[in-house]
């Protein structure tokens, strides 16, 4: 007969993997839902760091990406990150790669 601490050992251990399955598991769950959801103009402002007021300027402006419903404004997360990342600047090197590149193709 096998030692019952073996057996309790050995089915702590799979408890414990599987518990460590299950939290890798939902936080790619998390991950991939959350770039999907739709944010209120608090949760906007909250993400990008912005006030209330200038997020309701841009979308006066039509400068950032919105959908609205009725009265209410409704902000994709994904659409914000994009939006950030579309206003990237690039590097000394980057525009000097880039304006390399640009004079090698006239030649």
């Amino acid at each position: 007969m096998n030692n019952p601490f073996e057996i309790i050992d050995a089915r702590l251990s799979n408890i414990e993997t599987l518990l460590l399955d299950l939290k890798h598991s939902s936080i790619t769950i998390n991950n991939q839902t959350d770039t999907k959801t739709l944010l209120t103009i608090q949760d906007a402002a909250t993400l990008l760091h912005l006030s209330v007021p200038t997020l309701y300027g841009y979308v006066s402006k039509s400068i950032i990406p919105v959908s609205k419903q009725g009265k209410r404004l409704y902000f994709s997360k994904e659409e914000l990150t994009d939006w950030v990342k579309a206003g990237r600047k690039k590097t000394i090197s980057e525009i000097q790669s880039d304006s390399y590149l640009k004079s090698s193709r006239k030649k």
